[in-house]
């Protein structure tokens, strides 16, 4: 869906709290959050107004979303072992 928002809180709800520590406690870890979000943002942006873009760049842009959402998802889940 276009617009949608992919921030890691509505991906991650169960994780809140564990991402909050680990971006506190590891810069690592703080950096890949930040880029998600950054990353969330220029998307969401550029769906909701429309603004130029090829669609190679885009499809890249999503590419490394879906990358960094991957990598998150794995680093929580070995802190829950």
């Amino acid at each position: 869906m276009l617009g949608e928002n992919h921030s890691l809180a509505i991906e991650f709800p169960e994780y809140k709290n564990q991402i909050h520590q680990l971006k506190m406690a590891d810069a690592s870890f703080k950096s890949m959050t930040d880029r998600y979000h950054k990353l969330d943002h220029t998307i969401r942006g550029l769906e909701n107004q429309g603004l130029p873009i090829d669609d190679f760049n885009f499809t890249q842009l999503k590419l490394e979303r879906a990358q960094l959402k991957g990598k998150i998802f794995e680093i929580l889940g070995q802190q829950n072992k």
